[in-house]
Formats: C-alpha cells, sequence, structure tokens
C-alpha cells in the first residue's frame, strides 16, 4: 500500500518524537530502532523509509529536541519582557519539574555526557543546537541591557547544564534541591534579575 507524502511526513514525525523521548531516558547508544518503531505501530522494516541509517535518526531526532525546546520557549516567554522571559526561563530549567522530567526535558543535560563518543553527525547536529539556544539567550541578554552577551550566554548555559546535571545525578533529595535552589538564586543575582519584575 502506497502513502501519500503527508503521511509519510505524519509518520516520521511521530518516529522522531517517539526517538527524541528515548534517547533522552536511555541515551542515544542504549535505544534500539524495533522498539521505537514498534512504539509508534510501525515494523522495523518501515524504518528505512525515513531514515537511512540509526545514526542519521539519532541526528534527526536531536535536532528535533532542540526545535521542540525553543518552541516551548517561546511559548513560555511569549508576551514578557526580556528581564522577565530569562526570570522565567532560569525558573523553568532549574526546577524539580525540569530535573525529573528526562524524557521531555532539555537536551544538552540529556546528552552531554553522551555525545563525545557518537558518531559526528550526531555530534554536529548537537553543536547546531547549542549554537542556536546559545544565540537566543544571548539576543535576551543583550534585550536585557546586559554586556557582553555571547560570553554570557555560554557562561550562563553552562551553570544552567551543569546544576541540572548534578540535580539529576545525586540520589539525596535534598542534595539535589540545593544545586537547584543555589544555582537559580545566584543566576539570578549575577544577572541582576533579583529585584526586577
Amino acid at each position: 500500500m502506497r502513502y501519500d507524502a503527508e503521511h509519510k511526513q505524519k509518520t516520521r514525525e511521530m518516529v522522531l518524537k517517539e526517538a527524541s523521548r528515548a534517547i533522552r531516558a536511555e541515551g542515544p547508544d542504549r535505544v534500539a530502532v524495533a522498539g521505537i518503531m514498534a512504539k509508534v505501530g510501525l515494523t522495523h522494516g518501515g524504518f528505512y523509509a525515513h531514515f537511512a541509517s540509526k545514526d542519521d535518526l539519532i541526528a534527526q531526532a536531536i535536532e528535533q529536541m532542540f526545535e521542540d525546546g525553543r518552541r516551548r520557549l517561546a511559548k513560555s516567554t511569549e508576551g514578557l519582557s526580556p528581564t522577565e522571559g530569562l526570570t522565567a526561563y532560569i525558573d523553568f530549567y532549574l526546577s524539580p519539574a525540569h530535573r525529573d522530567s528526562r524524557a521531555m526535558g532539555c537536551p544538552l543535560a540529556a546528552l552531554s555526557a553522551d555525545l563525545p563518543r557518537m558518531p559526528d553527525p550526531a555530534r554536529e547536529a548537537f553543536g547546531r543546537g547549542v549554537a542556536s539556544l546559545a544565540g537566543r539567550l544571548a539576543d535576551r541578554l543583550s534585550a536585557a541591557g546586559l554586556g557582553d552577551a555571547e560570553a554570557l550566554a555560554s557562561s550562563v548555559l553552562s551553570e544552567l547544564v551543569g546544576a541540572l546535571s548534578l540535580a539529576r545525578a545525586v540520589a539525596d533529595p535534598a542534595q539535589s534541591d540545593a544545586f537547584l535552589d543555589r544555582s537559580r538564586a545566584a543566576l539570578k543575582r549575577r544577572l541582576g534579575l533579583e529585584s526586577r519584575p
């Protein structure tokens, strides 16, 4: 049975969504194509109608993760001033809800430790996603009147990812919450967001 281009695109999007979830939850080297296809109700054989290889799927799923994150950020900060948007982003990123939702959270914290061992296409997709996110963050920092926004964005992004990664890694809930709370407060203090609305 032949399907039209719209059906093929929708199927591809379902596979990418499931692959994104699985990669975040299990790591890119532990996902199985057959398992992803089964979750969306398709056979393993249908995989090659959409992707050249597992490496191709992983690279495209990483791109999808960053695109989903971009849309979530835009939606959650819509209508907010630059400082309100920065505050909202920091509050979201360093929240217990984000820490606890590995399968839907930011790909930076979920994948940073795995990517150095991945093939170049995955690393390149990840690099493009990081650059895009850092650029959007720099734009917001600049609009908020903060100088050297590009360097500051790299530093802020590193602290966000580091704090979230540590909060996810430790077993003690109090220690995990402390990583989130202290980093959230320190970032806001450093960016002068404590007293801003």
